[in-house]
Formats: C-alpha cells, structure tokens, sequence
C-alpha cells in the first residue's frame, strides 16, 4: 500500500506543477497580448496626431480670388466664318503678394490670354476636355508671368467663370 499511497500522492503534485504551467503560460500570452495591443494603440495614436499637426498645425491662409475684368472678348477663324469667345476668368491663391503681382502685371496677363484665348478652335473648345486644357494652358502662363515677378508660381487655380462661343 505504500506503494499506492506514494503513487496517489505524487498524482495530484503533477496535476498541480502542469496546472501552475497552464495557468503561467496563459498568463503571460495574455500579458503579451496586452503589451501588442497597447503598443499598437500608442503607434497608432502617435501616427493619428503627426496627421491631425500637419493639416491642422499651420493655419491655412485664407483663399484669395482675382477676377480677372472685364472678360476676354476674342475672335478666331473657324472653317471659313469668323467665330466669337467670351470668357469671363477669376484667379485663386492664398499669397497676398500673388495677388498685388497679378494686379501690376493685368497688362501683359491679359496680353498672354488673349493671343492663347484668340489661337483655339472650335472643334478644339467643343468639348470638356478642350476647356480644361484650355484652362491649364491659361494657368500656366498666369504662372509663369507671377514667378517671373515674385520668384514664385504662387497662382493655384484659375476658373472660368464664364464661357459663350459664338
């Protein structure tokens, strides 16, 4: 019997070492756990406020909108008739020194416009797609006359306001 009695009382120390194992190892994959999902919290927090300084961290400067008047009256030849462009166009910046730029310059703007505006076509301005190219094309050189002045192309847009061929 002592040979049983050693055996019963060796049987439930074992079960205990392997539940202590188990319960430890839960322990620590639940720590561990804990550890990822707090790292991954801290990233993500620390990622979110970079993107919340950088769009929200310097105040944008408010846009600034020059219409361009009165609006560019052109004429271009079109397969034999004499055709009519009126477009009505308004820049935009956040540079208050783009503005006073574009405002000394109005002369050859406008000059720079008119012999771009005058040079299209018909088919070529019937669409969409030849308004916006038209559109870049107007951007670019309102650009290039403000760096030519200031040292930079600060212009970001420029919108027809209004467009008739006739």
């Amino acid at each position: 019997m002592a040979n049983a009695e050693s055996i019963q009382e060796e049987a439930p120390k074992v079960a205990k070492k392997g539940g202590n194992r188990m319960a430890m190892a839960m322990a620590m994959g639940v720590a561990v756990l804990v550890l990822l999902g707090g790292g991954g919290y801290l990233l993500a927090q620390s990622h979110g406020a970079t993107a919340d300084a950088s769009t929200t961290g310097a105040p944008k400067a408010p846009e600034l909108f020059l219409p361009l008047d009165p609006a560019f009256v052109v004429n271009f030849e079109d397969q034999d008739s004499t055709r009519y462009l009126q477009i009505g166009v308004t820049v935009m910046t956040h540079d208050p020194l783009a503005v006073q730029a574009m405002k000394d310059s109005d002369p050859v703007i406008r000059n720079a416009l008119v012999m771009l505006f005058s040079s299209q076509t018909y088919a070529g301005l019937s669409d969409t797609a030849g308004k916006v190219k038209l559109q870049a094309q107007a951007l670019s050189a309102i650009r290039k006359i403000v760096a030519d002045k200031t040292g930079k192309p600060d212009v970001d847009a420029l919108y027809f306001t209004s467009f008739v061929m006739q």
